[in-house]
C-alpha cells in the first residue's frame, strides 16, 4: 500500500486546522473499530493503516513548528501506540474508546462550521 504522504498533499494537510486533521483521524478509527467489530479484517487493516497514516501526517506537521502544533506530538505519538497496541491485540475496548474519544474531534468541527 502506497503510503499517504505520497496521496495527500502534505501542504493541504497541514492547513487544516487540528481539529479538522483529528476528526478526520477519528473517522478512520471509527471505520477500524466498525469493521473489526463487522468481522471484516481485511477493510478493519484498510481504515486502520489510513488511521496511521494520517496520525503520522499530523505527528510531521507539528514537527513544523507551526504555533500550538508541537506541544501537541507527545500526545498524537501516545494516540498512535494506544491505537496500534488497541489493534494488534484486538482489545475493542479500546478501541471503542478511541472512537469515542476522537468523535469528540467531529462533534466540535461540525458545531464550528454550523
Amino acid at each position: 500500500m502506497m503510503p499517504t504522504e505520497n496521496r495527500l498533499d502534505m501542504g493541504r494537510w497541514a492547513s487544516l486546522s487540528l481539529m479538522e486533521q483529528m476528526a478526520n483521524i477519528g473517522s478512520e478509527v471509527g471505520r477500524t473499530c466498525k469493521w473489526f467489530t463487522k468481522g471484516k479484517p481485511d477493510m478493519a487493516e484498510k481504515a486502520f493503516i489510513r488511521a496511521l497514516d494520517l496520525i503520522d501526517l499530523t505527528i510531521k506537521c507539528g514537527r513544523q513548528n507551526q504555533p500550538g502544533r508541537g506541544e501537541m506530538l507527545k500526545e498524537l505519538c501516545r494516540l498512535r501506540e494506544n491505537f496500534c497496541d488497541a489493534y494488534l491485540s484486538n482489545d475493542i475496548h479500546t478501541l471503542e474508546q478511541l472512537d469515542k474519544d476522537l468523535g469528540h474531534y467531529a462533534a466540535a468541527h461540525r458545531r464550528s462550521i454550523a
